[in-house]
């Protein structure tokens, strides 16, 4: 087996436009198309990479890949990496302020692409080194996940759309209003459009996950499709595991004797948005959340507070039903929770 000085740990510094690929943190680096044709250029680069020989010297040794790390850049990152995925290369999509943080911690002070990559380059080597690695490695969902969650993207699309057609009526003129009628009718049209596909491939894909968990109340069609499309590891994963990959496990803030306030960070946004919304009818409806809020009322908590705390058990409790295969009861086990 190889030790980590014989690999190649990539970073790639992503931008709308370009991709710039480190192989090392001292070498120069290589600028790339951030489009089709300029990621299959920085796969040959890899490539070429790899099958160079080690220090340039004679011999048949071929290199491996220990880590290719990418800042999450606005979904700009995303086909990247699903390419560098598809070519069966280790990828750690990181949170920009953890790549941030680093870069500071290792006296990187100036900023720039090049510099950037060279950092998550070292950053990848940190990654590979950690005891984490495995839970760092990016797992792309099966091509019908994949689907499902392109339809739920384009739908909070549309309805990021639909919002702000209805707060430019508020502010029309009556002779402006037909126009944007006009808009939100077709809007409202793509969106029923979009829930139909998104019912169709729910029952024709995803059934057996679908009778699981379709007695949750507050838990409906665009939540179910969120959890199954965005979070492919629900069942696979410990609550404290899938609590953290979410974002809703509140954190130690913890120094000496100080015991600061535990908060909640990072995580997948998308998954939270729609686990918020769910809570916020589940609190009404659903027995066990409901008496859940309404116990950490009664103990004087913030609101909010309660809320992301609803949205922690919920997610607990679906990622035990998941694991288990025993499908939502409203008297669940309590220590699920």
């Amino acid at each position: 087996m190889m030790n980590a000085s014989e690999m190649i740990f990539a970073g790639i510094d992503v931008s709308k436009d370009s991709l710039e690929l480190a192989l090392d943190d001292k070498s120069r680096t290589s600028y790339f198309d951030n489009d089709e044709k300029g990621i299959a250029a920085l796969l040959a680069a890899i490539n070429a990479a790899l099958l160079a020989n080690e220090a340039g010297g004679a011999g048949n040794a071929q290199r491996t890949v220990g880590a290719v790390v990418l800042e999450a850049t606005g979904g700009f990152e995303h086909q990247a990496a699903v390419e560098l995925c598809l070519a069966k290369l280790p990828v750690m999509v990181v949170n920009p302020r953890q790549a941030h943080d680093f870069a500071k911690a290792m006296g990187f002070l100036a900023k720039t692409d090049a510099i950037d990559a060279r950092v998550l380059s070292h950053f990848a080597r940190t990654l590979y080194q950690s005891e984490k690695r495995e839970q760092l490695l990016m797992r792309l969902p099966d091509p019908k996940q994949m689907a499902l969650h392109a339809l739920i993207a384009r739908r909070r699309q549309l309805v990021e759309m639909r919002v702000t057609e209805d707060n430019r009526w508020l502010m029309s003129q009556k002779i402006q209003r037909k126009s944007i009628d006009a808009v939100r009718a077709v809007l409202n049209k793509e969106i029923g459009n979009i829930d139909e596909e998104v019912k169709a491939q729910l029952t024709e894909h995803f059934a057996d996950k679908l009778k699981l968990i379709e007695n949750c109340k507050g838990i409906g069609q665009v939540t179910q499709a969120c959890l199954i499309s965005a979070l492919p590891e629900l069942g696979s994963l410990s609550h404290e595991q899938i609590g953290k990959l979410v974002g809703v496990a509140p954190l130690n803030c913890d120094s000496g004797k100080h015991r600061g306030r535990r908060i909640t960070w990072g995580g997948r946004a998308e998954v939270r948005s729609a686990l918020y919304m769910a809570v916020l009818s589940a609190v009404r409806y659903n027995v066990l959340i409901k008496a859940f809020y309404q116990r950490l009322l009664a103990k004087g908590k913030p609101k909010k507070v309660v809320l992301v705390a609803c949205m922690h058990k919920l997610l607990t409790i679906l990622n035990a039903i998941m694991k288990s295969g025993k499908p939502w009861d409203d008297h669940f086990v309590r220590k699920t929770a």
